[in-house]
């Protein structure tokens, strides 16, 4: 997009319309403007491909504007392995695990501005994990674990995250839903697995109060662990890949991508040979 060692959205290569001359990031109105006109062009481009359902909408309360495309991107990021401190890191808050919480801000560098912000943000994607689960239950696939029982009830008391404004408000109301330790969700997707999170059972060394799990580390064995058939899928598929990439490289790395592809499988086969129903599950 830009060349080598320039800011990614520079001003000099970005905001043509008024030429400007100095260097730096985009400003305001100019991100404000791009944000407008990448709208602009996915809807022309889901029109143009025969995708009118994926065309977006007017916004009944104006234009998106920086503010609110920033929680879109925290949205995204923080529903990653370790999306958490990447977003720390993209907002620039680096002092996020010092603090007894005593101030408050969506945006500021203080300790507790971070610290809200993650909560509500791990909070919404906790609840879409929940609700994700409840519709693979529903259209039948199977579910193991040590945790399986504890995913389904956290899965009846979960609610369903579709798009809605955030006040400042819900941040106490974040910070309740993930204080319920042991029914909290939170996917992994790296791990094909669902961590039913209770901090005196987890192995990714939680610290003391985490109401979160360490998803980098994710520990074989753990008693968090929860898998769907869906899951055993994508790590059948994930597998697949790693032998694929293992007969074009040197053969000490070859082997290490073998390795790692049979331990995929063998949870997949794990799975497989004592998944059960939900029905079954709770019985």
């Amino acid at each position: 997009m830009v060349p080598e060692g320039e800011l990614l959205l520079s001003a000099t290569h970005h905001d043509f319309p008024h030429s400007r001359g100095y260097r730096g990031a985009l400003k305001y109105g100019a991100l404000s403007r791009k944000i407008e006109d990448f709208v602009a062009w996915a809807n022309h481009e889901a029109l143009l491909q025969g995708l009118p359902n994926q065309v977006i909408p007017e916004d009944p309360h104006g234009p998106i504007g920086l503010s609110r495309f920033r929680r879109s991107l925290a949205w995204h990021i923080a529903r990653r392995p370790g999306g958490l401190i990447a977003l720390a890191i993209q907002y620039g808050h680096m002092r996020t695990v010092l603090d007894a919480r005593a101030s408050s801000g969506y945006g500021t560098r203080s300790r507790r501005g971070i610290h809200s912000e993650l909560d509500v943000e791990t909070a919404l994607a906790a609840a879409d994990t929940a609700a994700h689960l409840r519709d693979r239950i529903a259209a039948g696939e199977r579910i193991s674990g040590p945790a399986a029982r504890r995913a389904i009830t956290a899965t009846f008391h979960a609610p369903r995250f579709e798009g809605r404004m955030v006040p400042k408000t819900f941040a106490m109301k974040a910070t309740a839903y993930l204080a319920r330790d042991g029914i909290v969700l939170f996917d992994n997707p790296d791990a094909f697995l669902i961590c039913a999170f209770k901090r005196d059972t987890a192995l990714c060394d939680p610290d003391p109060g985490a109401t979160a799990p360490n998803q980098f580390a994710c520990q074989l064995g753990c008693g968090n662990a929860v898998r769907t058939d869906s899951h055993a899928q994508a790590a059948r598929e994930h597998a697949d890949r790693l032998d694929a990439k293992a007969a074009l490289v040197p053969q000490p790395l070859g082997e290490r991508f073998r390795r790692t592809a049979n331990r995929f499988r063998a949870l997949a086969d794990a799975h497989d040979s004592v998944a059960q129903s939900a029905e079954e599950a709770i019985a």
